[in-house]
C-alpha cells in the first residue's frame, strides 16, 4: 500500500495557497455543513446498523455536535486567523511583531468506530478552519458508517483538497509510514503509542484522543437521585462505548445500596424493562467487544441486569458491585454498558485511590460543597472535569476537549481545535533607517555595562 502519490498532490495543492485564504475556508465549511444535511438519512441509517443508534441519539450526540462546530467557526474565523500584534523589546526599536495563525499543511485524521461521524468530522472541521489538506482514515469496525463517509466526502470534495482511504489496520499502519504534518488520532491508548511512535520518525505533531477508567465520586451530601439520573444517561448512551462515560463510582460506605435504588428507576425509565426492545438502547459493536464484556459480568456482583444476547449484540445496562481491586474490570478501560459501584470509607482513601491510577479523560464528582468540590478538583487529574454532571463538559465549542498523560494530549472543540491545526509563527519587521552599532563587535560596552543596559532595553 503506498499513499505517496495521493500526499504528494495534496502537498502540491496546499502549496499554490489555495487553502489558506478566508473565503475559501469558509467555502469549504459550508459546502461541509450541506453535504451533512444531504448525506443525513443515509449517515442515520449506517449509524443504526453499526451501532443501533436511533435517529435522535445519532444526531443528538453525531451529526448535530459537528453542525454546531461547523456555525461556530464560520461565526469566529475571521478573527481567528487575523495576526496579533506582540510587543517588542527597546533593544530592537524601531521593530514590529505579531504573530500569524498558518495552517500546518497536509494532516492525517484517523477516526474511531464508537462516535464514527462526530470524531471524524468534528476535528475535520477544525483543519478546514486551519486551512490544511486532510486525508481522513474512518474506522472499520463501523463498516456501513465508514461507507457513507466516504461516499460524502468523494461526491462533494477533491482528492487534491480531502481525501479517504479505508481499511484495517494495515492501511493506517501504511498512512503512518507518510509524513505528514499534523497527526490527529481518536482512540485506545495502546493504539496511541503506535500513532505517536509513527509520528515520531517525522518529528510530526499530534494530538491524541484516547481514554482511560473515569471516575465518578458521589459524595455523602451529594444529592442522590439526581446523581444517579445523570450518570445512568451518561453511563448507558450509545450502550456505554463513550471514551468519557464514567467508567465506575466511588460512593460512601454504606450507602451503595441507596445509589443503587437511584440507578434502577433511572435505566427503566429511559429504556423500560426490556432494554433489548427500546429503540433508544444501542448494540455493542462486534463480537470480540461482546465478549470481552461478557466476561466481566463474572468478576463482581450483578446487582441489576447482566441480560445479554450475543446475536444481537445485546447487553442490558449493568450494575457491578464487590468487585476484585485487580479484576480485569477494575483494570481495564470497560467502553460498554457495564457500571462498577464502588465504596470508600474516606475520601482521603477515595482520592488516593484515584492518583495511583494513570490518568483518565475526564474526572467526575457530585455534591453540595464547594470547598468538597475543590478538594477533589486540586486533588485528582484529568484531562477534563465536570462537578454535579456527567459528559456534558464535552459538548459544546468553548471548553477545550482533550486528555493528559494516558488519556491524551492535545485539545480541540471551537478555537481550541483550529489551533490544534495551525501553527503560530512569530514574525518581526525591523526598520532599515536605524542600526545602533553597539551590538557588533568588538564591544562597546563593559560586561556590567552590558547588564544593566539590558536591564533597561530588555526588561528586568
Amino acid at each position: 500500500m503506498d499513499f505517496t502519490a495521493t500526499i504528494q498532490r495534496q502537498r502540491a495543492f496546499f502549496q499554490t495557497g489555495a487553502t489558506r485564504g478566508l473565503a475559501f475556508r469558509c467555502e469549504q465549511l459550508r459546502k461541509l455543513s450541506a453535504a451533512l444535511e444531504r448525506h443525513e438519512s443515509a449517515l442515520l441509517a449506517a449509524l443504526k446498523a453499526d451501532l443501533g443508534k436511533s435517529s435522535f441519539q445519532a444526531f443528538a450526540t453525531e451529526l448535530g455536535l459537528v453542525q454546531a462546530e461547523i456555525r461556530h467557526a464560520l461565526r469566529h474565523l475571521r478573527k481567528w486567523v487575523a495576526p496579533s500584534r506582540r510587543p517588542t523589546p527597546w533593544l530592537l526599536w524601531p521593530a514590529r511583531g505579531w504573530v500569524q495563525p498558518e495552517p500546518l499543511g497536509v494532516a492525517l485524521i484517523i477516526g474511531p468506530w464508537n462516535y464514527p461521524a462526530q470524531l471524524l468530522f468534528t476535528p475535520l472541521a477544525s483543519a478546514i478552519a486551519a486551512g490544511n489538506c486532510v486525508v481522513l482514515k474512518p474506522s472499520e469496525l463501523a463498516p456501513r458508517t465508514a461507507e457513507a463517509i466516504t461516499a460524502l466526502v468523494r461526491e462533494h470534495f477533491s482528492q487534491e483538497f480531502i481525501a479517504i482511504e479505508n481499511g484495517g489496520p494495515e492501511v493506517a499502519e501504511a498512512l503512518l509510514r507518510e509524513r505528514f504534518d499534523k497527526i490527529f488520532f481518536t482512540g485506545s491508548t495502546p493504539v496511541g503509542r503506535v500513532v505517536m511512535a509513527a509520528a515520531a520518525r517525522h518529528l510530526t505533531p499530534v494530538t491524541l484522543e484516547l481514554g482511560g477508567k473515569c471516575p465518578a465520586i458521589v459524595c455523602a451530601d451529594a444529592p442522590v437521585e439526581l446523581a444517579a439520573r445523570r450518570i445512568a444517561w451518561g453511563k448507558f448512551m450509545n450502550a456505554g462505548q463513550t471514551c468519557v462515560a464514567p467508567d465506575f463510582v466511588l460512593v460512601p460506605r454504606g450507602q451503595r445500596e441507596a445509589f443503587v435504588a437511584k440507578l434502577k428507576p433511572a435505566i427503566q425509565e429511559f429504556y423500560g424493562d426490556q432494554p433489548i426492545q427500546s429503540a433508544e438502547y444501542g448494540r455493542i459493536v462486534n463480537a470480540r467487544h461482546f465478549e470481552r464484556l461478557v466476561s466481566y459480568l463474572g468478576d463482581g456482583k450483578i446487582v441489576y441486569g447482566g441480560e445479554h444476547n450475543a446475536k444481537e449484540l445485546f447487553l442490558a445496562p449493568t450494575i457491578l458491585a464487590e468487585m476484585a481491586p485487580e479484576s480485569l474490570v477494575m483494570q481495564e478501560e470497560i467502553f460498554g454498558p457495564i457500571l462498577p459501584v464502588l465504596e470508600f470509607d474516606k475520601l482521603d482513601a477515595a482520592l488516593a485511590m484515584l492518583r495511583e491510577r494513570p490518568t483518565p479523560l475526564a474526572a467526575y464528582v457530585f455534591s453540595r460543597d464547594r470547598a468538597t468540590q475543590a478538594r477533589v478538583l486540586a486533588e485528582t487529574r484529568s484531562g477534563s472535569a465536570c462537578v454535579n454532571d456527567v459528559v456534558s463538559q464535552m459538548v459544546g465549542t468553548g471548553l477545550p476537549f482533550g486528555g493528559l498523560g494516558a488519556s491524551g494530549m492535545g485539545a480541540y472543540h471551537g478555537r481550541a481545535g483550529f489551533e490544534a491545526f495551525t501553527h503560530q509563527r512569530a514574525i518581526m519587521r525591523r526598520a532599515t533607517w536605524l542600526d545602533l552599532p553597539f551590538r557588533y563587535p568588538p564591544p562597546k560596552l563593559s560586561v556590567a555595562g552590558l547588564k544593566r543596559a539590558l536591564r533597561l532595553l530588555l526588561g528586568p
